[in-house]
């Protein structure tokens, strides 16, 4: 469980005056708070988010290729054509040629997902063994099914891996968990409304598309489609909420092997768990025991040819992205055009960078930081992390609600921190990895998800790696990770607007100060406070501290939740509760760091205090332009607040940012004091 944060003109000059905003002078060196990101038409007190990022988001309309585009979209996209040409260099050194190379693995999966001519000229080929495959299996052998090494990956009901123990965190663990649904979410299938009715009328054209693709008639088409929904629909009944699965505890079951025999008796579990390689388990952790013992209602009730069409689907949908234009012409239809909104693909090249910088992210990455990383930017980072953490310590201390006992504790976390900046220390080996260019796309894709999951596999008898990364050093984004107390800053994110050495620390304290303070956080938050400082699942706090604490939470929650997001349409308060705490809990502890690192004297910069360019910085860097069916589904499926929200709901908390641009009683975003909420 990662937690990872993820447009003026004279008239406006006019309206602003006429409005009666006091004007300032704004930098446009490039650095820093810009002008151009502003829409003065706007008061602060009536929209903050308009006011600060309007300018930006009327200057960069939505790009047909995106459903949301935002500053942090406008950030992945540099990375991605630093990427590109790194890739593109790369290819010219002489290692390319060599088999086995990192440069040649890389080089290579590149080129085979641009070559749309073979792709195309392959059509369905480089699945029809694997289909083929699926009709001489015997389903009745489950154990033998699902750990069939062709297949491993393409269990349609439960799923399987290793993991840290959330109780004994530095030990690894056997986890069963919940299979996946085709649409993502339960509620698409339970909630009957015309957003969800459209969208299963697209996935009933998708998969007999795509079944009709792949060489199936359209009857057969017909019958596996009624298979897929009839069982998907089956599912989404049986599976947790999105608010049930933010409780770990509940998460965490303890199971043997014969207690499992026991519960689920539709699989011979010992079978299953030797054929996978992981022979004599004494321990295995159940997310949901719940959905695994109505899962064997569900299996009971499938044919022997219902369960081979579920996987034939799970095959084919699996590969549609890595195979001709046809098979990638149908998934964008469905999971982009229908359920995002998006209006035009992307270009091949990026979607062919995206196999390399992900199967072989950190041989991208080692060349990524090497230019464009500079050990400047780690020194920098280190310095706002520890001001950071300080500032934190002071929150717990000043925290009216909490206990003697409980702040003690609590700082014994904060202390226990780990901190991972731009890259890790040692890279990982991608030696037993082969890229095959005679073997189709799908083929090599398929070989490196298998080695991966054997790699995963073979952490069973292993201590965790605490050395490890959970994400790349390319990646435009952060994370707190529970089980090892630790929160990483890989250095993709570690761009303007973000982090930028050359702006003033107000900006960044404002940007990436936050993230820091956000990731922190999560330390702390409605799940994150449940572990102790070594990472094990463990209630260190006080029963009255704990009372507070959800109160406090509670309240949070309906602020969310009172948003509209759309006609009707509100926010998930509950389902947000993380983000929005590490938000909240960002924004307070970046700007006592930032007080603390300037003892009390930032200047003014161009007419803006330091607190104003503070306030601007953390808006400008959630600017976006979304489109509307892309609210609906990040309602539905990401834990964070929509940009508007994380900052408008956010900084209606925040006492100094109705100072820093006179905010009153009777505007809009003014909250009073005793309805807002301050949890760290």
């Amino acid at each position: 469980m990662n937690h990872n944060i993820e447009p003026m003109n004279i008239r406006k000059t006019l309206l602003a005056l006429a409005a009666g905003i006091p004007m300032m002078a704004f930098a446009t060196s490039g650095h820093g708070v810009e002008k151009a990101n502003l829409d003065l038409s706007t008061k602060p007190g009536d929209d903050f988010y308009q006011y600060a990022c309007g300018g930006w988001m009327a200057a960069n309309p939505l790009p047909a290729e995106y459903a949301r585009f935002g500053t942090f979209d406008q950030l992945r996209e540099n990375a991605r054509e630093q990427l590109k040409d790194l890739i593109l260099n790369l290819a010219k050194h002489k290692d390319a040629s060599v088999k086995g190379t990192n440069a040649q693995k890389v080089c290579d999966l590149y080129a085979m997902a641009m070559d749309s001519v073979r792709l195309n000229k392959e059509g369905a080929a480089p699945v029809k063994e694997l289909l083929s495959l699926i009709e001489t299996l015997d389903t009745k052998d489950l154990a033998a099914l699902f750990t069939n090494e062709a297949l491993l990956f393409d269990n349609p009901l439960f799923g399987t891996g290793v993991g840290t123990d959330s109780k004994d965190s530095n030990s690894n663990v056997m986890h069963i968990g919940e299979g996946g649904l085709g649409l993502g979410d339960r509620d698409y299938y339970l909630e009957e409304n015309e957003t969800n009715a459209n969208i299963l009328k697209a996935y009933e054209t998708y998969v007999k598309r795509i079944m009709t693709l792949a060489g199936k008639s359209d009857a057969e088409a017909e019958r596996i489609w009624n298979t897929v929904i009839k069982t998907e629909r089956k599912m989404a009944e049986i599976k947790m909420t999105r608010e049930q699965r933010r409780n770990p505890q509940a998460r965490y079951n303890v199971y043997t092997i014969d207690k499992l025999q026991a519960e689920f008796p539709y699989i011979n579990w010992n079978d299953y768990f030797n054929r996978l390689g992981t022979p004599g388990l004494k321990k295995i952790i159940v997310a949901s025991p719940q959905y695994m013992k109505a899962l064997g209602g569900i299996i009971s009730s499938l044919t022997d040819r219902e369960i081979k069409d579920l996987m034939l689907y799970d095959a084919v949908s699996s590969a549609t992205g890595v195979m001709s234009d046809d098979f990638y012409n149908a998934q964008f239809e469905m999971f982009d055009r229908v359920m995002s909104g998006k209006e035009q693909q992307e270009p091949r090249w990026k979607r062919a960078m995206g196999l390399p910088n992900s199967m072989l992210g950190e041989a991208v990455g080692e060349l990524y930081v090497a230019k464009y990383f500079p050990e400047e930017s780690k020194q920098y980072m280190k310095r706002l992390v520890e001001n950071l953490r300080v500032a934190l310590g002071k929150h717990i201390d000043n925290l009216s609600w909490m206990s003697d006992a409980t702040k003690a504790k609590a700082h014994e976390k904060l202390a226990g921190f780990t901190v991972k900046i731009g890259y890790p220390d040692k890279w990982k080996d991608y030696s037993e990895i082969t890229i095959d260019p005679s073997k189709s796309l799908a083929e090599n894709v398929r070989l490196v998800s298998l080695w991966y999951l054997k790699d995963n596999l073979k952490k069973i008898n292993e201590p965790v790696d605490r050395d490890e990364w959970h994400m790349t050093p390319q990646t435009v984004n952060a994370y707190y990770n529970p089980t090892t107390n630790e929160i990483c800053f890989p250095a993709g994110i570690l761009q303007k607007p973000y982090f930028d050495p050359t702006a003033d620390d107000a900006c960044n304290y404002g940007a990436i100060g936050v993230v820091i303070g956000h990731e922190m956080t999560h330390g702390f938050d409605d799940q994150g406070r449940q572990y102790d400082t070594a990472g094990n699942l463990n209630d260190w706090w006080t029963p009255e501290d704990a009372d507070k604490f959800k109160e406090l939470a509670d309240g949070l929650v309906a602020q969310f939740d009172a948003v509209e997001v759309a006609p009707g349409v509100h926010a998930n308060g509950r389902f947000t509760l993380g983000e929005n705490i590490a938000d909240q809990g960002g924004l307070r502890v970046a700007l006592t760091a930032y007080q603390d690192a300037l003892g009390g004297k930032g200047q003014d910069i161009d007419g803006l205090t330091p607190l104003q360019r503070f306030y601007l910085a953390y808006a400008n860097v959630w600017a976006a332009n979304i489109r509307d069916a892309e609210i609906l589904s990040r309602t539905k499926t990401d834990p964070h607040s929509l940009g508007k929200n994380r900052v408008n709901v956010s900084l209606r908390n925040i006492g100094p940012f109705f100072e820093a641009f006179g905010i009153t009683e009777g505007e809009p975003m003014f909250r009073p004091e005793g309805e807002r909420v301050v949890i760290w």
